[in-house]
């Protein structure tokens, strides 16, 4: 498989204005080079937007079932390459074999599901209040978008945002996260198979400080889609604000999962270990708070360290590994310090938390499991995003406490509980402040045919996935056609003209 490459521009693959390139790395070997890419810039971005701007026009005026079909056989190659893809997805990115199937299982499923948006574009007819009138809504695209991903969903995320823009009549320019290129670039030749309109979908390559502020910073794009850190999402918000630029974010998260007294304890543990360390907690959705009821958490608690003992850290090629490598060696320290913090803090380390080195993980960037106890909803390891294999359990004594402690952060992504009350089924549902509620499932695991997303700082307010996957990327428009052959006037007393 080919791993150089430049931008994918206009239809065609380029180099960076500069020349200069960037180098992806196995995360569990960091020794191996998966591939080089272009480096871009400002003027990359400008020659990116410029192709998306030229191929809108026509792009919009193609019949949406007929957008959507481009799509669909996208998703149908995902499928038929799955397997060529996820191995080239554990050696970018690092997450195990059947994660990464599990990620472009998420694309292939969205273009089914899209495909179908395709043919219900749906606008509605409404009555108006004048005779011989006739007015309709239509949804129009909002023209050139950017897509700026991060690099831990590197098929699942931009075929989100992607799919939901091709279908809706927006042409695209893609940055993706600058540690995955390379399955940004095999997404991108699907696209050019399956014969996508030149400069309909652009990837420019690069760090986010240089092309990633040209994109956002640029006058020729209607809207940034962004996932990411909350501080990088602030910037872009301010930015875009500013140019009057439409902008979905979809940032930071402290997840939890509540345990009641009356939980099926077995499978609340199962949903905890999943829901922490599946990605080796590197999910926007992680499980990063344990709200555990005092009644049971003893139990809990030696039933979880029991089945974080069982879970095998390596390379996730191999078949019977359950956390894989961090990210990068940037995440690697960030995620370490947080440990540290913890203990400084007064939480106590149960198992975990350390740097694994050996001979069989002296070359990628290796995290054991970390669970904390006695955590405070005040201490910082229970408020800011650590994106990284770390939780921690907090003792509570009711349903009211439990939920006011999940929503003590200034996140609101994805919460859980698990209880066969009702009572505090409907309690939960009706006052936590997260955008995903899960009732006897862990906090991970969100499906493509339902709105994705978040409250509080979790997001600005779009939603991604099911059915609102359109609304970020079209503008309502009203339609009113007037027979009647004379002038009729809306919003006067008609009364008094009779």
């Amino acid at each position: 498989m080919r791993t150089d490459y430049g931008n994918y521009i206009n239809g065609e693959w380029v180099e960076a204005a500069s020349g200069q390139t960037l180098t992806s790395i196995n995360p569990a070997t960091h020794s191996e080079v998966v591939g080089t890419f272009a480096r871009s810039g400002a003027p990359d971005v400008d020659r990116a937007v410029t192709a998306a701007r030229n191929a809108f026009r026509q792009w919009m005026l193609t019949p949406a079932p007929e957008r959507a079909d481009y799509v669909l056989r996208a998703g149908l190659l995902l499928e038929e390459r799955k397997e060529e893809i996820a191995h080239v997805m554990t050696r970018e990115m690092g997450k195990t074999l059947k994660e990464s199937r599990g990620d472009i299982q998420e694309a292939i499923d969205f273009a089914h599901y899209m495909v179908g948006e395709g043919r219900r574009l749906f606008g509605e007819t409404i009555p108006s209040e004048l005779r011989n009138k006739f007015q309709m809504t239509l949804r129009h695209p909002i023209g050139v978008v950017g897509l700026i991903t991060p690099w831990n969903f590197p098929i699942a995320i931009p075929t989100w945002k992607g799919f939901a823009a091709l279908v809706a009549g927006c042409t695209v320019v893609f940055k993706p996260g600058e540690d995955v290129p390379l399955c940004a670039s095999v997404l991108t030749e699907l696209f050019d198979e399956v014969g996508l309109p030149p400069g309909v979908w652009n990837t420019v390559h690069g760090l986010g400080e240089e092309a990633g502020a040209a994109l956002v910073d640029h006058p020729g794009v209607a809207g940034i889609s962004f996932t990411g850190s909350l501080d990088v999402g602030r910037m872009i918000n301010e930015r875009g604000g500013r140019q009057m630029k439409r902008v979905s974010l979809e940032l930071g998260s402290k997840n939890a999962q509540i345990v009641m007294p009356d939980a099926d304890l077995d499978l609340a543990v199962e949903g905890a270990a999943w829901g922490a360390f599946a990605t080796s907690g590197q999910r926007c959705t992680a499980t990063s708070r344990l709200i555990v009821h005092d009644d049971i958490r003893e139990e809990f608690t030696e039933r979880l360290l029991e089945r974080v003992a069982t879970m095998k850290v390596g390379n996730g090629l191999e078949p019977d590994v359950e956390l894989a490598p961090v990210i990068n060696e940037k995440q690697k320290n960030r995620i370490l310090e947080y440990i540290a913090i913890g203990q400084a803090e007064g939480a106590k380390l149960l198992c975990g938390g350390d740097e694994l080195t050996g001979d069989e993980y002296d070359d990628g960037f290796f995290v054991a499991p970390a669970v904390f106890t006695e955590v405070s909803p005040d201490m910082r390891i229970a408020q800011e995003e650590i994106f990284g294999p770390v939780t921690g359990i907090i003792s509570i004594s009711s349903i009211d406490e439990a939920v006011e402690v999940a929503n003590s952060t200034e996140y609101g992504l994805s919460c859980s509980i698990y209880t066969h009350d009702i009572t505090n089924v409907f309690r939960f549902a009706q006052e936590v402040e997260f955008g995903l509620a899960y009732v006897n499932a862990p906090t991970i695991g969100a499906e493509v045919s339902v709105p994705f997303g978040g409250m509080k700082n979790t997001g600005n307010g779009h939603r991604e996935a099911g059915p609102t996957s359109l609304d970020f990327f079209t503008e309502w428009k009203t339609v009113a056609i007037d027979f009647s052959g004379k002038l009729q006037k809306a919003q006067i007393d008609k009364q008094s003209e009779v």
